[in-house]
């Protein structure tokens, strides 16, 4: 990840707290804890890296302490609930020195930038431990879970296993599936579908929508999967999960613009330009802008692109960055790049914060990974929408307890947050206390808000009296 910088006033607002009543007040000092309809003896947690506690990019220790499901377990445990055990990572950098593009945590440096430590030791195997209930994979879509031989470590060289689940799978040709169904879980979550369309997001939509496609082997790791992939997988992990009577929960997806990475960054970042900047780089485009004329004059485009494809700086306002947009048509037959500006409906990430400071978005033109442009948002929220109205039909069907974290999230992407014993959360990088330094995950204090979730819509579902958590005993952001 690019270093981003954050200003001290930034900072400081880390310290600002609200006192208030709170989203998450309960005052349980009455309350006899109670398991209800629910049988919670034998927990199993199914998912992706949200599921796992990774934070800060990477999978580490005290952030596996702090994941969700174990905290859930731990509610649990006052209600009759049995032991829960995490694969954990030996090590508090995260990351394996003998595998590439696997680096250890992200951690502010003195001048408080997110910069990668350096991993923490090889891969390792857990697998005599198990089985575990934590079953987390970080990276894994909805169909990986259901993949036998996900966890095998012949197939990291392949690309067919996920070297997460390598380290714990119980045998080279077992699946995640199978590996929770053999405990014979009485009570069970599962939260998967987000890496269905985060990969193509965060990759500023490098990548296919395959909708239509059922087919996942034929996948590129950025693709969007298939909505009918995606119901059909999770209908299927349910229906395995239920044999024995076990009740759960499901976990509808967020939104992808809720989050940091994809909203730190403004839509439009030019700002402050002198009269001399703006004369350049008027003057450097004026030619493209000439080449556009010509193209509409001959047909090839019509007014609406051609005004949205002029390149204008302008000193008195924020401008938008300058992208090569693939969705525009092809006039590379003139000469001419496919080159538009931002606006207010793109999202520019936050891996772009490096590469603005020194040019990028002006002279030269942001890359396609930086920017998930409007048409690209649109396909991400229509599969969002479509998972969602799957997930939520499933668990009805079921019987199930459906948490909304797309909703939850929304929340603390609002100005106002959620407030916790006088203390704000937002979704702001950095200082909102909720997201981690890779804008995508959370930190200790957000996955207790989602835990809190958890616990509210069990309580409601199967009439027990867990308790939720207390969410500012848990970590935020480390500051240096």
């Amino acid at each position: 990840m690019k270093k981003i910088l954050i200003s001290s006033l930034a900072v400081s607002a880390l310290l600002f707290t609200v006192s208030c009543k709170t989203d998450f007040d309960q005052d349980v000092s009455d309350v006899v804890v109670s398991k209800g309809t629910a049988d919670f003896s034998k927990y199993v947690a199914l998912g992706n890296s949200l599921t796992s506690g990774y934070r800060d990019n990477a999978l580490y220790i005290d952030g596996q302490n702090e994941s969700y499901p174990s905290m859930i377990a731990a509610q649990m445990q006052l209600a009759g609930g049995g032991a829960f055990k995490q694969p954990l990572i030996p090590n508090n950098s995260g990351g394996f020195t003998n595998l590439p593009g696997f680096p250890g945590k992200l951690v502010l440096s003195p001048t408080v930038s997110p910069v990668a430590t350096a991993a923490g030791g090889p891969l390792d195997n857990v697998s005599t431990g198990a089985p575990y209930q934590n079953l987390g994979v970080p990276g894994a879509k909805s169909f990986h879970l259901g993949l036998a031989g996900y966890g095998s470590a012949a197939g990291l060289q392949t690309g067919t296993a996920n070297p997460y689940y390598v380290r714990f799978a119980t045998s080279a040709t077992s699946s995640v599936i199978q590996d929770a169904v053999a405990q014979k879980p009485t009570f069970f979550s599962l939260w998967i579908g987000n890496n269905d369309v985060l990969s193509y997001a965060s990759s500023g939509g490098i990548g296919v929508d395959r909708t239509g496609n059922l087919n996942p082997a034929t996948y590129g790791p950025n693709d969007i999967t298939d909505p009918g992939v995606v119901a059909s997988v999770i209908s299927g992990y349910v229906n395995a999960l239920t044999v024995g009577g076990a009740k759960g929960v499901l976990v509808n997806i967020p939104n992808v613009t809720s989050i940091p990475y994809f909203t730190t960054v403004p839509a439009q970042p030019i700002a402050n330009l002198t009269a001399t900047q703006v004369t350049q780089l008027n003057s450097a485009y004026a030619q493209y802008n000439g080449g556009l004329a010509q193209a509409k004059a001959g047909g090839l485009i019509n007014d609406a692109e051609y005004q949205s494809r002029l390149i204008k700086f302008n000193a008195t306002v924020a401008n938008g960055a300058v992208i090569s947009d693939k969705d525009l048509t092809n006039l590379a037959a003139l000469g001419l790049p496919s080159y538009r500006q931002t606006t207010a409906k793109d999202f520019i990430l936050l891996t772009a914060a490096g590469v603005l400071p020194t040019g990028g978005g002006t002279s030269t033109p942001l890359a396609d990974q930086f920017v998930l442009t409007e048409k690209e948002t649109a396909k991400v929220l229509t599969a969002t929408a479509a998972y969602n109205t799957s997930i939520t039909s499933i668990a009805a069907s079921k019987g199930l307890a459906l948490v909304d974290a797309n909703a939850k999230l929304l929340q603390l992407s609002a100005t106002s947050g959620l407030q916790y014993d006088g203390v704000r959360y937002t979704a702001k990088f950095v200082t909102g206390g909720s997201f981690s330094l890779d804008g995508v995950h959370l930190t200790g204090r957000g996955y207790a808000i989602i835990a809190n979730e958890f616990i509210k819509q069990i309580n409601a579902k199967y009439g027990s009296t867990l308790p939720t958590v207390e969410v500012n005993k848990y970590s935020g952001v480390k500051f240096p």
